[in-house]
Formats: C-alpha cells, structure tokens, sequence
C-alpha cells in the first residue's frame, strides 16, 4: 500500500494500519526529530525518510550517508498520531516550506498547524525518538517475511580455505604449515614453505588492495625474520584479486610478491 501526498489524517491512518497489522512502514516528507535518553538530540525541519520496522526498529535516514542520522533499535513500541500545534511556533519551518507541494495544513482562523506524529519509545533504557512531520510526501507499508539468514561468501576464509585445499594455486611445491601463526605485529594468515624450504608468510584480500596491506605484509616478514635464525630467508606474498599500480611498485621495492586470486573459483 503506498498513498502519495496523502492528508495528515490520510497518513495517520495508514501508519496506523501498517504498525497494527505488523508492516515495514515508511514515511518520507519534511520533518522534525527529537531524541531523549542516554543523550538528547534534535534535528531541525528537513526531508527525511523514516522506516518503522515490525520487530521495534526505527531509522531517519537523510539523503546522505548509509547510516541513519537517528535510530531505535529492535524492541520498541511504535504509535502514530495528529497533533495540532501552535503555528508562531514553527513560522521559521513554514517559511522554508513555502510554495511545496506538501500536505502542511493550517488554520488560518486558530493559528493552528496540524502534523503527524511517529514515535518509538523504549522503556529499558528509557528512550524516546520523536518525528514531527508537516509535509508528507508518501506513506508506504509492505507486508512480508525473510526466513533466510545472510550467507556470505567470497570472504578471506573462503581464499584461505582454497589455498589449503590446493596449494599450488600460490606456486608448486608450496606447503602450508600453519594459519594465523603470531607475530609480533601480528598473526599470519598463512604460514608455510617454498619448494626450497625457505619460510613463506602469506597475507590474504578478499579484494582489490593498496600500499596498506604492503606495509601489513612487511611487517609480518620482518616480524618473523627476526624470530627465525639469522640465516633464513623469509618470502613474503600477497594474495588478492589484483593490487593498485602503487602497491605493485612497493612490493617490489620490499622484496615481496604478488598473486591474483579470488576467493572462490570462477
């Protein structure tokens, strides 16, 4: 269900309807939001747009950004409601709505302006997240279920796991010996020798990398040069779908190599 520039009260009742009947409901307009907690904050009038979640979960998200600007999380009880307010009181917020297509309305007789009112409140701790909006654009409810959890795939398990599985993907004659060896700066991804015998200390990307993860890998190879005795030679590898044009030129600057592989086979 989705209602496009909808009267105050139009919006109420669909809010309304979707919180009751357990909806993902959203709400996109000009707004106001208020938060009172472990902290207060507050947001001035600006357009906005809100998600009621079924499990208790609220968002304000801005047209900026991944993350919300204001939040509640999974747990809370939403309630939906008209209120009447003062009108002098938001005259800055009318004067930058004017000449907008919204759904403001306004009692010129009482001075009165009517808005919808979404709030999440939480009781442990006791939280309160408050939006006000005079102008709404849309009101949408969906009603659904995701049974599935998140798989994810193409991790730096699963690169690891293939080079166990075949370790010749890094060069033949490669053995691993060991994963997340410690170090002093830190634990190997994967610990192993060459054909020759010489030590091989293995970073792993799931993705394209720069001069950080060059840095990363010489540290591990100093690290480990200075435990083993002095005469052992220490090769340090990345392995990453493909490296930066400047990485490339500090791994040849350290001594070290470069082998493309992804995650999982394609």
């Amino acid at each position: 269900m989705t209602l496009e520039r909808p009267s105050i009260v139009d919006a109420r009742d669909a809010v309304a309807d979707g919180i009751d009947r357990g909806a993902l409901v959203t709400v996109f307009g000009r707004c106001t939001v208020e938060y009172d907690g472990r902290a207060s904050s507050t947001l001035d009038a600006g357009d906005r747009h809100v998600m009621l979640k079924p499990d208790g979960a609220a968002l304000v998200h801005t047209d900026e950004g991944q993350q919300p600007v204001n939040w509640q999380p999974p747990g809370c009880d939403h309630e939906v409601s008209c209120e009447r307010r003062d009108a002098d009181a938001d005259r800055s917020d009318a004067a930058e709505n004017a000449g907008g297509t919204g759904t403001e309305t306004e009692t010129e007789t009482t001075g009165t302006t009517e808005t919808l009112t979404l709030e999440s409140v939480r009781s442990t701790p006791d939280e309160r997240l408050l939006v006000r909006f005079r102008n709404v654009l849309q009101v949408s409810a969906f009603s659904g279920t995701d049974e599935t959890e998140l798989a994810l795939s193409g991790t730096e398990e699963d690169l690891r796991q293939r080079l166990l599985d075949e370790p010749d993907l890094l060069e033949p004659g490669f053995t691993p010996l060991a994963t997340e060896r410690d170090t002093a700066a830190g634990a190997i991804d994967i610990y192993g020798e060459d054909d020759a015998g010489r030590t091989v200390v293995v970073e792993l990307k799931r993705r394209r990398v720069g001069p950080d993860a060059v840095s990363q890998l010489r540290r591990y190879v100093d690290a480990l040069g200075r435990d083993l005795h002095a005469d052992a030679t220490v090769r340090g590898i990345l392995v990453a779908p493909s490296v930066t044009d400047r990485a490339k030129r500090l791994l040849t600057e350290h001594g070290l190599e470069f082998i493309s592989l992804e995650p999982t086979a394609t």
